[in-house]
């Protein structure tokens, strides 16, 4: 496709955009309605499962469509990743319980896992790797734009209509950017000597389905020693020596392996999934500080949140531009890994006294540190393969990100766990305690506040600070107090642990081969990395 003329490229651009900005608003806006339509269904305890079947059904059929794709081409993918995900976003519409909504979200993640890996591998056949880097830079924008207006429509439409329009609302989006696909986007014909590879992708999926099961639920749903935790770490190390024997015999293997033997591609997937651990680390555990230390409400957090995201959309168009410009990427990487890194150690930084104006700051200096580097690695791997390969190379990226940020949510969250529990066993011996024996009726009562997801609802809290006898109103303050200062010592640790791990990956990234970013898609990888190594040597 990358003979077409500039016209078609940019009509053709706007139609996957359009599929990827559907996609996206329809995973953000989900969150601030999900309370009330639990509310609303009940099921409380599969509350965790709405985003995990997501995201489990979308992180497999993304690598497996990768390979697939560089088979069949990318059109037909495109396409049924639009229509299924638009199937799944109608249904869940139609909820009437939890477990209808998580089958329907599982859909959901199956058509979006397909539009996701096609968008961005169809960038790498319309444009050469030089090119890429403005247009990744604007796709990254697409999803920060989705990150800004959806959960603020979202809670506008569940505080004014009914929360089903959530997911109906974008579904012309939806049909627009279908048909725009389906008349644009330009046909590709099969590779007739590439087969699928059917038993190597059941093991691959089998492989990544009980890791990322185990550490979304370790920690939470079961402790890490336990038997149902222990058997999914078994069940993925044997599911993938079996992956790995037959991939070497494979003759059209759904994840070559012969690609891990490249160094670009290697070290980019593992400092990708490092990146996706502090990346999600400081999405996830940000709204905990500001709504539970800092006691912001949670449509006020959305505004504070914000400037982080409208941060990484600018530093990623900037970064793109620079990268088109000059063909180098490396140290835009190291650079924006080190100020993602100094703005990690700044909100570790942060304590109950944290003003919002700092918290902003803060937030503003991960965005732009997260949008100069988050692109790059995608680039790079892409530029370093073969392009027959792009499909599987480029959905690999995004499979070792997601892998990345379920283990680092999953870390992160035991880190914010075990310290405050240490915290509070500290607090315990003080006069509070000696009260509560007094009077157990107001010790029950306190008893909600042990959790620290108590402090993410001001007003659950003044509920039950209306319940608690007049005489105790100073202990309850005392406790509410002591439960900030536990979360943010808990959360400095956390945020403290990932400015540790961006900082490993900007170091990995000192020992990434920088090599000329390709200006068309025939050119060999091989040819251009031996003329690098011959302008080393003339040097």
């Amino acid at each position: 496709m990358e003979h077409l003329d500039q016209k078609s490229k940019l009509t053709i651009m706007i139609a996957i955009m359009a599929a990827m900005l559907f996609a996206a608003l329809n995973q953000t806006i989900v969150g601030t309605a999900l309370p009330r339509i639990i509310a609303d269904l009940g099921g409380m305890q599969y509350f965790s499962w709405v985003f995990t079947v997501f995201m489990l059904a979308s992180s497999i059929t993304a690598i497996l469509v990768g390979k697939l794709s560089d088979i069949y081409g990318r059109k037909p993918f495109i396409l049924i990743g639009i229509g299924v995900f638009m199937l799944g976003t109608f249904l869940c519409g139609l909820s009437d319980t939890i477990i209808q909504l998580i089958v329907y979200r599982g859909i959901q993640g199956l058509g979006a896992g397909m539009i996701m890996s096609t968008s961005f591998t169809a960038v790498g056949d319309l444009f050469s790797p030089r090119e890429r880097g403005r247009w990744q830079g604007i796709m990254g924008g697409v999803f920060g734009l989705a990150s800004v207006f959806g959960p603020t429509l979202g809670g506008y439409i569940v505080d004014n209509f009914d929360w089903h329009w959530i997911f109906w609302v974008f579904l012309p989006v939806g049909i627009l950017a279908f048909v725009l696909i389906w008349k644009l986007f330009p046909t590709t014909e099969r590779n007739p000597s590439e087969k699928v590879d059917y038993l190597g992708s059941i093991f691959l999926t089998l492989t990544i389905l009980p890791m990322l099961l185990a550490f979304s639920w370790a920690g939470e749903a079961y402790a890490w020693s336990s038997p149902q935790i222990i058997g999914l770490f078994i069940s993925t190390v044997v599911s993938l020596i079996f992956f790995i024997q037959i991939e070497r015999k494979a003759k059209s293997p759904v994840l070559p392996l012969s690609l891990f033997k490249n160094s670009i591609f290697s070290l980019s997937n593992i400092i990708g999934f490092i990146l996706g651990m502090g990346m999600f680390g400081a999405i996830m555990y940000t709204p905990f500080f500001i709504q539970g230390v800092m006691g912001t409400s949670a449509t006020k957090s959305g505004f504070i949140m914000m400037p982080m995201t409208l941060a990484m959309v600018t530093a990623s168009a900037i970064g793109g531009q620079i990268i088109t410009k000059t063909g180098k990427y490396k140290k835009l990487a190291i650079i924006g890994l080190l100020i993602m890194s100094a703005g990690m150690f700044s909100l570790a930084q942060m304590d109950e006294s944290t003003s919002n104006l700092i918290a902003v700051t803060n937030m503003i200096i991960v965005g732009l540190g997260l949008g100069l580097s988050f692109p790059v690695f995608t680039l790079t791997i892409q530029n370093a393969v073969s392009h027959k390969f792009l499909g599987v190379a480029t959905s690999s990226a995004q499979l070792f990100r997601q892998i990345g940020g379920t283990i680092g949510v999953s870390i992160m969250g035991t880190v914010m766990s075990i310290s405050m529990k240490n915290e509070m066993e500290k607090a315990a011996g003080g006069n509070t305690s000696q009260a509560f024996a007094q009077n157990p009726e107001a010790a029950a009562k306190f008893e909600k506040l042990q959790d620290p997801q108590a402090l993410m609802d001001p007003e659950a809290l003044e509920q039950v600070r209306s319940t608690v006898p007049e005489n105790f109103l100073g202990i309850f303050d005392q406790v509410l107090g002591i439960l900030r200062t536990a979360l943010s010592h808990s959360l400095s640790l956390v945020f403290l642990t990932g400015c540790i791990v961006i900082a490993s990956a900007a170091i990995l990234t000192f020992f990434l081969k920088e090599i000329p970013l390709r200006t068309n898609n025939n050119e060999s990888t091989d040819e251009n990395e031996e003329r690098v190594e011959l302008k080393e040597r003339s040097v």
